[in-house]
């Protein structure tokens, strides 16, 4: 195991059993290989490589896929056992510089000569959350919460265990930005809630989302927002008592917030929604729809892509692990269409699926262990219509 190891093209194409969609899988190894967390943009050199985590030889490190030869290089030389963020690592938009947490440090990694730097210390008694770079690249936002493992059990990424005891302790958190260039911190915001998912706009670099974290029923409220040079906080998208919204993304224009949710009724058999929002509240575009999705995600307002999660009424069985498309239209959200099986389990976050758009919309990256590890895949996508639909569980075609 070394940096700067090339590995042979592991690439396999095929297409998918019921659109006939073509599907690239990008890495075939005994170990789990993932992308990068789905609000993190991994590909750069203009788009012809990709950053994935894998596994292999039984450390998580990061690797760079080249995608016209398939081919694999070693872009770190983690240790196994060490603790590390690399499914969180981040590329600074303005070069090819990707930061990743290691240990208790955050690492600085030029992409073109693998040279890594120790830009940031946690102090003790922290524990990082995820990283993300101003749309200037001139900055690194992260949080830091209050470690509080000698008194809750958790395992976080695996089955979500301890999820709502961290919640419930109100620990302390902070929001971070740090000045790549001199190295100097800022504590911006800070509460005794659990902060995580901070997200820098792709556009505006004085903007960042952010979330209290825990069960979305259980916090006051799951997505702000904030502006790095007034400290202003506000909430994103307020609704009823009994309607939450999550999994919050920046959409391509760095200005509206793409999110999905649930409301809860006891006259309503399912109350799912999904929707987008203006950073500043304004242009609310929301539409419910009858099925459950662990992750959505869209460059724009016109298309939308999630990952079936969860059977129900409206699908079926058969079609629960499955890739869909919608398509907003004049008339509203149009789909669910099928794009694909993915067959994912999300047993742990590392093979969660996190179905994820290319910026120019053509193909949709994911993670999925169908076939019992963990492996990073391409999709592309053909037009909309060509799609097979569902109606009542049953696949339609126009």
């Amino acid at each position: 195991m070394e940096k700067g190891k090339i590995w042979a093209s592991e690439m396999k194409v095929f297409q998918d059993q019921i659109t006939g969609a073509k599907i690239t899988q990008l890495t075939d190894y005994k170990a789990h290989s993932y992308h990068l967390y789905f609000t993190n943009d991994g590909w750069y050199d203009g788009g012809t490589k990709l950053l994935v985590g894998s596994d292999r030889e039984n450390a998580a490190n990061l690797y760079s896929i080249d995608l016209v030869s398939g081919e694999l290089t070693q872009l770190t030389n983690i240790k196994s056992g060490t603790p590390n963020g690399i499914q969180g690592t981040f590329i600074n938009p303005t070069k090819n510089e990707a930061y990743f947490t290691l240990n208790r440090s955050i690492i600085a990694l030029n992409l073109d000569s693998l040279e890594e730097k120790d830009i940031y210390q946690l102090p003790e008694g922290y524990n990082f959350s995820n990283l993300s770079c101003t749309a200037d690249g001139k900055y690194l936002c992260f949080g830091q919460s209050e470690d509080l493992s000698g008194k809750i059990h958790t395992n976080l990424s695996g089955g979500y265990i301890g999820f709502e005891e961290t919640e419930a302790a109100r620990p302390h958190c902070q929001i971070c930005k740090l000045e790549l260039d001199t190295g100097e911190m800022e504590v911006v915001h800070e509460e005794n809630r659990w902060i995580g998912h901070v997200n820098a706009s792709p556009a505006q670099p004085h903007l960042v989302t952010f979330c209290h974290e825990g069960p979305w029923e259980n916090v006051d409220h799951r997505i702000w927002a904030m502006n790095l040079e007034t400290g202003d906080i506000w909430k994103i998208r307020e609704g009823g008592s009994n309607q939450y919204a999550g999994h919050e993304y920046w959409l391509a224009d760095g200005i509206h917030i793409g999110y999905h949710g649930y409301t809860e009724s006891l006259d309503r058999e399912d109350g799912k929604f999904l929707g987008t929002i203006r950073y500043d509240n304004r242009n609310l575009s929301e539409f419910e729809f009858p099925y459950q999705n662990m992750h959505i995600h869209s460059n724009d307002q016109e298309y939308i892509v999630g990952d079936g999660q969860q059977a129900s009424a409206y699908h079926g069985e058969r079609y629960q692990d499955c890739i869909f498309i919608w398509k907003k239209t004049p008339e509203g959200m149009e789909g669910p269409r099928i794009l694909c099986k993915h067959r994912g389990s999300f047993h742990i976050q590392q093979v969660h699926v996190h179905p994820r758009f290319s910026l120019d919309g053509s193909k949709v990256l994911f993670t999925s262990d169908m076939n019992g590890y963990g492996n990073v895949y391409l999709a592309e996508v053909p037009e909309f219509e060509q799609l097979p639909g569902l109606t009542e569980g049953k696949l339609t075609r126009d």
